[in-house]
C-alpha cells in the first residue's frame, strides 16, 4: 500500500505539468508573407513555452478551405486561425473598424481596442481574439492598364474588370461604382492570366509572391485600410489551456504585434523598389479627388459596419466606441 501510494504521489505532479497543444491552420498559402509573420510566431511560441506548451499546424487553405476556417476554429474542429476578420465578417461586423483603422496594433492593444475586439469576438462567436498581426499596411488599386480619371482627377471605372472581395466591396461598389467580380486569392493569377480581371486592391505587399507583378503595370495612391489579420482560438480551447500556457501565448502574440508592424513595413519599401525596378508605373490622385478617395473608403466601411452590427441581436452599441479607438483624425491631417 505504501509503495503504491508514493507512486501515485510521484505520477500526479507530472500529470499536472503535461504540455499544452494547439492545433492551427493559416488561410494564405505558406509561401506568402502573411504566413511567413504568422509561422514566425509560431515559432516563437514553440520556443518560449517548450515543456508547457506548444503550436501544431496543419496546414493552410488545402487542410481547411480559407473561408471554412473561422466556422472550424468556432465548432472546434481545429484550435487556432490566422485569417483576415473580413472572411468572417458576415458573423462580426466589427471586424470593420480595423479595416477602416488609421492605426496600428501598437496603439489599439495600448487604447483597449483590441481588448473590446476581443470581447465582442468571445461574446458572438465564442473565440478569443488573440492579436492582430501585420497591421500597418495598407491596401492599393493595382492596374494592368494605365488608369483614366475625369475633368476632376476622379478615378474612372468603367470597362474596368476589378477583382473584388468582402474587405473593399463596400468601397469599391459603393463610391467608385465599379461592377466587381468575387474571387478568393488562390484564384486571382489564373484571372488575371486569362484575362477575367485586369485590376485588383491588394496589400502594399505580396505582390511579388503571388506574381501577379507580371500582370499588373500600375500602382494608385494614396493606399487605403488596414490589413486586418489576426489569430483567433477556439475559446473553450483557450480557457483549458494552463495559466502558464495562455500567458505565454498572449505575452508573445502582443509581442508579435509589435514587431510585424516594424518588419512588414520595411518588406513594403523592399516590394515597391523591386517593382519599380521592374516597371510598375505610380499613379497619384492629387487635391479634392484624393480627399473624397479617402473619406469614402473608410466612410463606406464604416456604413456597412453600422448597418450589419443593427441587425445583430447584439445592436450597434459599440459602433462610437469602435471608431473612437480605431480611428485617429489627427492620423490623416
Amino acid at each position: 500500500m505504501r509503495l503504491t501510494l508514493t507512486a501515485a504521489l510521484i505520477a500526479a505532479p507530472i500529470a499536472a505539468s503535461a504540455q499544452d497543444t494547439i492545433t492551427a491552420v493559416h488561410a494564405f498559402p505558406e509561401t506568402l508573407i502573411y504566413t511567413q509573420s504568422f509561422l514566425e510566431f509560431v515559432d516563437k511560441v514553440n520556443e518560449a513555452g517548450e515543456g508547457v506548451v506548444q503550436i501544431e499546424v496543419r496546414g493552410g487553405p488545402e487542410a481547411i478551405g480559407m473561408f471554412q476556417q473561422p466556422d472550424a476554429v468556432r465548432d472546434g474542429i481545429v484550435d487556432m486561425v490566422y485569417t483576415p476578420g473580413s472572411f468572417y465578417g458576415g458573423a462580426l461586423p466589427e471586424k470593420d473598424a480595423l479595416v477602416a483603422s488609421n492605426l496600428t496594433a501598437i496603439e489599439t492593444r495600448e487604447n483597449g481596442g483590441i481588448a473590446l475586439i476581443d470581447e465582442i469576438h468571445q461574446e458572438k462567436m465564442g473565440l478569443k481574439y488573440l492579436g492582430w498581426f501585420d497591421s500597418g499596411v495598407c491596401y492599393n488599386l493595382w492596374t494592368r492598364n494605365a488608369p483614366e480619371f475625369d475633368d476632376a482627377g476622379n478615378l474612372e471605372v468603367e470597362g474596368l474588370k476589378l477583382r473584388g472581395n468582402a474587405v473593399y466591396n463596400a468601397f469599391f461598389t459603393n463610391y467608385l461604382g465599379a461592377q466587381v467580380i468575387d474571387l478568393p486569392t488562390g484564384d486571382v493569377y489564373a484571372a488575371l492570366q486569362r484575362g477575367v480581371v485586369d485590376a485588383t486592391g491588394w496589400t502594399q505587399i505580396g505582390l511579388i509572391d503571388l506574381k501577379w507583378n507580371e500582370f499588373l503595370n500600375y500602382r494608385i495612391e494614396p493606399c487605403f485600410f488596414s490589413t486586418d489579420l489576426g489569430v483567433i482560438v477556439n475559446l473553450e480551447k483557450w480557457n483549458s489551456l494552463s495559466e502558464e500556457a495562455r500567458q505565454i501565448v498572449q505575452d508573445v502574440a502582443i509581442q508579435h504585434e509589435i514587431d510585424s508592424v516594424e518588419a512588414l513595413r520595411a518588406k513594403r519599401d523592399e516590394d515597391f523598389a523591386a517593382l519599380e525596378e521592374q516597371g510598375m508605373q505610380v499613379v497619384e490622385l492629387e487635391g479634392e479627388a484624393r480627399a473624397n478617395y479617402l473619406a469614402a473608403a473608410r466612410e463606406k466601411t464604416w456604413e456597412r459596419m453600422k448597418e450589419l452590427m443593427a441587425e445583430s441581436p447584439q445592436g450597434d452599441g459599440n459602433y462610437d466606441r469602435l471608431i473612437e479607438l480605431f480611428y485617429d483624425p489627427e492620423a490623416d491631417s
